[in-house]
């Protein structure tokens, strides 16, 4: 996982110390975990204990590690609002992220807000809170649920802080320590994550956009086999694969999922973002009981914390009073300005497309003409390409790409255990300048790599075992 470190420019120690940093900030290397022992992973890197030493210092200065007297050193964070997570960073100089698909905000946000401003008075007599949600936005979402082919009504809505805390909270809820939780291999990482925080032992299902029929039956027979309580799906443009489901591919799900008994927490966030395809109705509407989640991140904007949850009204209660363990409302001033962009929202969301298709072709072009030997998909819609690879390179064309200002997500990250290392994730948000720019940096990355695969790591820096 570490990675070949013969093309890091000296000295050594602070090469070792930005791989290992790296790891942390993306998950891989879990907080808290024991690194490995100096003397170990000085012999795995074929480096003098003296270089482990010094970068292990280097990572205590920086705050990256502690050291327990007698245990050992253990991965750790800084001081700072804005390290540790697998999220967006801030800008960082020269450095391209493409690491991350956060699209720029719309500009129906300002618009939105000032909105929202002008109706605020309005609400100022009351206290304001609403815990599932101000009863205005819960309408709206309702409305556009029911015309998407799936009749919901207002209580059968929870407003959330973006779609990740919508996964949160419904995991907390439907998954007990040790419960199995059935996910796509690939998946989003911080679902992932939010799995595991609850205590899951994951199920992977294979899927891939070569072949999404064979991702289909993995999951039928994962579900058949293990009867997970929970099942964690993304059938809009799912991210990384940016496979669409249709409605047979639906119907067959939903029926699998009846048969296990099976509850489905549905990630919605790219539902709106379809390029060249208009999804389907909703996996709820195929069966009772299942977990919608959906959110303005991508369609709007991601600095506007709105998400929700959609479940029978009966559900959507117990979720509710799963979030105000930690959150007892959302902002009211953020919930008026969601209603506002709502209003606006379809007509907006031509535009949005437009703009996105344009950078998906920039970007696929780019890397066909400039990549011949990788496989480049062209998804019908969502923000990502889940290219394959010629061979097993990934992490070490992340760690060759960082020194050039191109900042990339590993295939491994988007998985449980070590697959995926033949996988690169890359988002079309950036606009086409950048992405030209950034197709240009990896190339010269590819070159660099060579199509080596790196050294393998002991075993302390492998990340995110399968829970089966």
């Amino acid at each position: 996982m570490v990675g070949d470190l013969g093309g890091e420019r000296p000295p050594r120690y602070a090469a070792l110390a930005g791989r290992v940093r790296r790891l942390v900030a993306e998950g891989r290397v879990p907080l808290g975990s024991r690194l490995p022992a100096e003397r170990e992973l000085a012999a795995a890197l074929g480096l003098s204990r003296a270089t482990v030493t010094a970068a292990y210092a280097r990572l205590r200065e920086d705050g990256w590690a502690v050291a327990r007297q007698g245990s050992g050193t253990f991965a750790a964070l800084p001081a700072g609002p804005d390290r540790g997570g697998w999220v967006p960073a801030p800008a960082d100089g020269d450095v391209l992220d493409l690491a991350h698909a956060a699209p720029l905000g719309s500009p129906l946000v300002p618009v939105a807000f000032e909105r929202a401003l002008a109706e605020l008075p309005r609400h100022l007599p009351g206290h304001g809170y609403h815990p599932a949600g101000l009863p205005d936005l819960r309408a709206r979402i309702a409305e556009r649920y029911t015309a998407r082919g799936l009749p919901t009504t207002a209580e059968e809505v929870l407003v959330t802080a973006g779609s990740l805390h919508a996964v949160s909270i419904a995991f907390q809820l439907l998954l007990r320590r040790g419960s199995r939780l059935l996910v796509e291999q690939p998946t989003y990482p911080n679902a992932l994550q939010a799995g595991l925080a609850a205590g899951a032992r994951v199920v992977p299902a294979g899927l891939a956009p070569e072949d999404p029929a064979a991702g289909l039956a993995a999951a039928e027979e994962a579900l058949a086999a293990v009867r997970p309580p929970v099942a964690y799906l993304m059938p809009d443009f799912q991210n990384p694969t940016g496979v669409l489901r249709g409605v047979a591919e639906r119907e067959r799900l939903a029926a699998a999922l009846r048969r296990a008994g099976t509850t489905a927490v549905v990630d919605e966030t790219l539902v709106d973002l379809g390029l060249d395809a208009t999804p389907p109705p909703p996996l709820a509407a195929f069966g009772p009981g299942h977990v919608s989640v959906g959110t303005l991140s991508k369609s709007a904007w991601g600095g506007l914390r709105i998400g929700w949850l959609r479940a029978d009204a009966a559900l959507v209660r117990r979720l509710t009073a799963v979030a105000v363990r930690t959150t007892l409302s959302q902002p009211v001033l953020e919930q008026l300005a969601a209603c506002a962009v709502l209003d606006e929202l379809d007509v907006s969301l031509v535009g949005h497309r437009r703009v996105l298709r344009e950078r998906r072709d920039v970007l696929v072009d780019e890397l066909r003409r400039r990549l011949p030997a990788w496989s480049v998909p062209l998804p019908a819609g969502g923000l990502v390409l889940w290219c394959r690879l010629p061979s097993a390179r990934s992490r070490a064309l992340v760690a060759a790409a960082e020194p050039l200002g191109l900042r990339l997500a590993a295939g491994p990250l988007f998985g449980t255990g070590h697959a995926l290392d033949d996988r690169l994730r890359l988002p079309w948000s950036q606009p086409p300048d950048v992405l030209r720019r950034a197709v240009e940096l990896l190339v010269a990355a590819d070159a660099a790599v060579g199509g080596g695969a790196p050294v393998a790591g002991p075993e302390e820096f492998r990340a995110l075992p399968a829970g089966v």
